[in-house]
């Protein structure tokens, strides 16, 4: 084990933040919350963890959490992350995403916090014409929330030349399931990620669900996507914060496996491992959904040396059923 860091977490009372926060108390770290409560939930926190109330934007907040503890990294997840409301509230996106980290990022520059890691997001890259995508692929964005994440990145790449700070800035994939040990998942209402809303099917609380396009060019006419469990996506968070702890250069990664499951699979899964028959209904296609999103995820692995321990399609639905069915109502 190296040496305790003090990890301040935005967005620490959310479903992948909240994962950070036990991933860090795991390792022995102390994690420290920013928190506006606005999506995140109370009973996500753990006992004893430091949580300051208000929004990353704001100075009065990060003063007073700056001030009151030498934090040697921050771990960033505050943001709104709904691609059709950002369709149709592109302001809040770039209020809340692009300004808030940019305002975020200059409290760690007027503080001399040194050490970065951002969540970012697949959906900066569009729809590529090829499968699976690495990082050198050009960013096309298709919607305010995948433009306002790269916006971000783009600051932190252009702050990180001009100034002594290094980040790390992962873009995730599909990400999915719950902590093994049940003490976090998401609680997400209206759940909009198609795992969350098949195990809401199969635990009774929704009467049918909708296939979105069946006529794909794919093997079986829906579409792929890379889902990642949760607990994997953040042991890649680890081990960005023991790589920048190391003096690591700043750096882009895909959170993935390297392989896709169609809708389909993710239905048969969730059928199987929760033994109902799901009610499901063919649909058209929504726009802008690609056909085939695969992560290539090989500068994960090589650069942050990452090994995923929960990848596999079953496991993945079987955490979040567990978490959903410990929740019902919630």
């Amino acid at each position: 084990m190296g040496p305790i860091m003090k990890v301040l977490v935005t967005g620490g009372a959310g479903y992948i933040g909240s994962n950070m926060v036990l991933a860090l108390l795991d390792a022995g770290h102390e994690p420290v919350i920013i928190d506006d409560f606005s999506t995140g939930h109370e009973r996500l926190v753990p006992a004893g963890v430091p949580v300051f109330r208000g929004n990353i934007a704001d100075s009065a907040v990060t003063d007073a959490v700056f001030g009151a503890h030498k934090i040697d990294v921050v771990a960033h997840f505050a943001a709104s992350i709904v691609v059709p409301e950002s369709v149709e509230n592109p302001i809040k996106y770039y209020l809340n995403n692009t300004i808030s980290s940019a305002r975020l990022i200059a409290a760690c520059i007027e503080h001399g916090i040194k050490k970065f890691i951002f969540s970012s997001t697949a959906a900066v890259y569009g729809n590529q014409d090829h499968s699976p995508i690495d990082e050198s692929a050009t960013p096309a964005p298709e919607n305010p929330y995948g433009t306002s994440k790269l916006m971000t990145e783009n600051i932190l790449r252009d702050v990180a030349a001009a100034n002594d700070f290094s980040y790390v800035a992962l873009r995730y994939f599909n990400v999915a399931g719950a902590d093994p040990k049940g003490r976090s998942g998401q609680l997400s209402k209206p759940a909009t990620h198609l795992i969350k809303v098949a195990v809401e099917l199969a635990t009774g609380q929704r009467d049918s669900m909708s296939v979105f396009g069946t006529d794909y060019p794919t093997e079986d006419g829906t579409c792929i996507r890379d889902y990642i469990h949760i607990t994997d996506l953040i042991g890649a968070h680890i081990a960005a914060l023991n790589y920048l702890h190391k003096g690591g250069a700043p750096l882009v990664a895909n959170c993935g496996y390297g392989r896709g499951s169609s809708v389909r699979d993710v239905l048969e899964s969730v059928a199987r491992v929760s033994g109902k028959n799901l009610n499901v209904i063919d649909a058209p296609r929504r726009a802008g959904d690609a056909a085939d999103l695969v992560a290539d995820a090989g500068l994960l692995r090589e650069r942050l040396n990452w090994q995923p321990q929960h990848d596999q399609l079953d496991q993945i639905v079987g955490d979040a059923l567990a978490w959903e069915s410990a929740n019902l109502g919630d």
